[in-house]
């Protein structure tokens, strides 16, 4: 097997899940089960496999199972290209997330160079019409499939900039206070600004390259309150911090730089801005862009991503339903779906695994059933 999926996954006192084993294989994994059963639980675990904080974006605390608080463990046996690795990640009440791969311990960026694993969730539906925030997560998270070390660039500038704006905040004018940190900012922003461009243009070439049922859509990064053109690359960075200091004094913040861009998208074939579209529309494009960001990885990284796919089916109608399965088959990827029953899943019949979630009690309980 050269592919990338999950063998196998394990939750221990994970969310509403005491204890959950699932054996897999390189299918997709359709997961079925009424709302509040525990469902997104199991994709939320998933995610865990990569780096950051999850489709949640939940603390460690937040996700121990309630009311025990014991902690909780997320176990994988991961296959990923021609290797198999054995992953744990966990976290003891009070105590940030850990992780271990093959038994040794691992910084988190680690697991981004082993699994890649981008999710679509409910809440991203309204991606196009909030704030430039989620858009740029959502971009960051796109980058970091192709560039795990995407990840390291984006804390590093983060630190830095939250330092800067502590000196911003205290009104302290002295320019050499600012150096090193404005330096630092510049080196990773310039960066952070090459994964994205990278990670948009291979978007485009492979929504060029492909034949879907699903909508193009036009991609392009935008500067600080939406502009086309700002300062590129680590030298015009450093000078636009130090141009722009005063302005920031003013504001006690940053006002310009990779933080503040927009990713904006139309749809193609109706030369309609994303934000304009049908919310069925919306929604296709999303879709849209992880099977592009999926085929991309196929061929950069040497397989399809592991896919997390939260309530997906319900929102689509069953001509384009049919077609998600069809495309997720044909890439070959271990995409992991939920729907409230299974009936949703009925086009995939063979071709995926079909677990069932209940709640019996307050706890969560998995099981595999026939397709």
């Amino acid at each position: 097997m050269t592919g990338l999926f999950l063998r196998g996954l394990t939750l221990s006192h994970f969310r509403s899940h005491k204890r959950a084993v699932l054996a897999l294989d390189e299918r997709p994994v359709a997961i079925h089960g009424p709302n509040g059963a525990g469902k997104t639980n199991i994709l939320e675990a998933v995610s865990l496999l990569s780096p950051g904080r999850g489709l949640r974006r939940a603390t460690a605390d937040e996700i121990a199972r309630r009311p025990e608080a014991l902690g909780w463990k997320v176990t994988a046996v991961l296959q990923s290209l021609n290797q198999r690795h054995e992953v744990e990640t966990w976290a003891e009440p009070g105590t940030p997330r850990q992780v271990t791969i093959d038994g040794k311990s691992a910084p988190q960026v680690a697991l981004g160079r082993i699994a890649r694993v981008v999710w679509l969730v409910p809440v991203m539906d309204r991606l196009w019409t909030e704030g430039a925030e989620g858009r740029r997560r959502f971009l960051d998270r796109m980058a970091m499939s192709f560039e795990p070390g995407h990840a390291e660039a984006v804390l590093t500038y983060e630190k830095a900039m939250r330092e800067r704006n502590r000196l911003l905040r205290d009104g302290q004018g002295d320019r050499h206070w600012y150096h090193a940190l404005e330096a630092q900012m510049a080196r990773a922003g310039a960066e952070i600004q090459a994964n994205r461009d990278y990670t948009v243009a291979r978007l485009l070439s492979a929504q060029a390259e492909a034949q879907t049922s699903f909508p193009a859509a036009h991609l392009r990064v935008l500067h600080a309150d939406g502009a086309d053109e700002g300062p590129e690359g680590e030298e015009a960075l450093a000078a636009a911090f130090d141009a722009g200091r005063g302005r920031d004094l003013a504001a006690g913040r940053t006002l310009a730089g990779p933080h503040r861009a927009d990713l904006a998208a139309v749809y193609a074939a109706k030369g309609v801005a994303a934000k304009d579209a049908s919310t069925g529309e919306q929604k296709a494009l999303l879709v849209s862009l992880v099977l592009a960001n999926a085929r991309a990885l196929a061929q950069d990284f040497g397989a399809p991503p592991i896919l997390l796919l939260d309530e997906v089916a319900a929102h689509l109608d069953a001509g384009r339903r049919a077609a998600l399965y069809d495309e997720i088959c044909a890439l070959g990827a271990q995409a992991w779906m939920t729907g409230t029953g299974p009936e949703l899943f009925a086009d995939l019949r063979d071709r995926a695994q079909i677990f069932e979630v209940r709640d019996t009690g307050g706890t969560s309980d998995v099981r595999e059933v026939d397709g």
